[in-house]
This record gives C-alpha cells, sequence and structure tokens, in this order.
C-alpha cells in the first residue's frame, strides 16, 4: 500500500485546495514529491528538460523561459513566498487572518494553473482542470470591508511600516502588483481567465488593508508621507 508523506507547510494547501498533478513544478500542492512506493527511492527534484533554456507549458507547448506565462508565473511563485514569509511574522505575533494567508497561498497554485494553461492550445479537459473560482475574488473583498470597518479612515500617504507584519504585508503587495502587471497582457490575449487578473488586483488591495490592520492591532505606528523639505 503506497504511503504519502506531506510535509507540514505544504499541509494547508492539500485541505483547501485541488491538487493538480503535472509535469509543471508550479504546481506546489502534488503529491508528486511526496510519495513513498515500495522500493524506498526518494524522487528527484530535477528533470533537466529545461537546461536548454524552454519549458513547457500545462498544455504540452514548449516555450522559452523568457516567455510571457513563465514571466506571469515566477511572478506569482514570488508573490506566494512574499506572502509566506509575512505570513510567519503575522503568526508570531497572533494574528487571527492568518487562515486568509494560507487560503490565498493555495489560491494563487490555481492562478498559475490556469496561466500555465494557454486557452489557445488548451482542450476541454485542460480548461476543466485549471479553471478559476471566482468566488475569490468575492472572498478577498468581504474581508476588505470588514478589516476597513475596524481602520481609522486614511487621511494620508502611509509608507510601508508598521512593525514587521505590517512592512512585510506591504512589500508583498508590491510584489502582487508586478504579478498583477504581468498577466494583464495575457489576459487580454484571451489565453487566460479574466478572473484571475481580477483577483490579483483585489488581493493588493487587500494585502494593503491587513498591513494597516495588523500594525493597529500590533500598536505599531505608520509613517506617514510627509514632503521633505
Amino acid at each position: 500500500m503506497t504511503s504519502f508523506i506531506i510535509k507540514p507547510s505544504l499541509l494547508r494547501c492539500f485541505v483547501q485546495t485541488r491538487s493538480l498533478i503535472s509535469k509543471h513544478k508550479i504546481i506546489l500542492c502534488s503529491a508528486r514529491s511526496y510519495t513513498s512506493g515500495g522500493d524506498n527511492k526518494a524522487p528527484k527534484i530535477y528533470t533537466k528538460t529545461g537546461d536548454k533554456g524552454f519549458s513547457s507549458t500545462f498544455t504540452g507547448e514548449r516555450r522559452p523561459k523568457e516567455d510571457n506565462v513563465f514571466e506571469a508565473l515566477g511572478n506569482t511563485d514570488e508573490l506566494s513566498s512574499a506572502i509566506g514569509l509575512a505570513r510567519e511574522f503575522c503568526f508570531d505575533k497572533g494574528h487571527t487572518f492568518t487562515y486568509q494567508l494560507d487560503k490565498i497561498q493555495c489560491i494563487l497554485q490555481d492562478v498559475g494553473s490556469n496561466i500555465a494553461t494557454p486557452q489557445s492550445s488548451a482542450r476541454e479537459s485542460h480548461l476543466k482542470r485549471t479553471k478559476f473560482n471566482a468566488q475569490s475574488v468575492t472572498d478577498l473583498e468581504t474581508w476588505i470591508d470588514r478589516f476597513t470597518e475596524e481602520l481609522p479612515t486614511l487621511t494620508n500617504f502611509i509608507l510601508p511600516s508598521g512593525g514587521k507584519s505590517s512592512a512585510a504585508l506591504h512589500f508583498a503587495r508590491t510584489v502582487c502588483r508586478r504579478a498583477e502587471r504581468s498577466v494583464a497582457p495575457i489576459v487580454r490575449s484571451g489565453e487566460a481567465d479574466p478572473d484571475v487578473a481580477k483577483f490579483l488586483n483585489r488581493l493588493s488591495d487587500y494585502l494593503f488593508t491587513v498591513a494597516r490592520y495588523a500594525a493597529m492591532k500590533e500598536g505599531s505606528e505608520e509613517k506617514i508621507y510627509k514632503r521633505p523639505e
């Protein structure tokens, strides 16, 4: 009987989002690397298939690694890492919203799956497996509204600050903006779901809001922009 060994850091993704088995390393929630069979042989993390500067989309296309699809995937992966770092700071401070960051990281896996499936070369089976759930956008809006109700009205430009949790969330916000910019042309060309772009747009708003919320809860002062004299 095959047993599954799941790293604790990935357990949250297993319980909150579907696994997508594919050749692509962007599907981090896949059980591929954490399965032990009868031979007890550890699978290799490297495939050597990208040594010549090309990689594959989920539909099987071979494209240069500088292709806009892989640029967007890299930015989305970096965004998840930035959120993961911020999440650890927030967890250490006992913030109650860390479960939201866990869910967002898993949704970003779905974002990557959709981006890695160019619609022009996708079969129906591909599209069905990588369809993006628009409910994720609504969830972000709900969370934003709840936090905003507790925050003081914003009357000045604020700088990334307010303690480690807040500053890390602001950093994740800027990475999110970059991810959104790289996804926008892919969506405009009809190669990815428009709701993916909406999610990233709303996510940056969420990260800004929750950064302010973290600073407020920790009693940390946010730096206000002042014109240099």
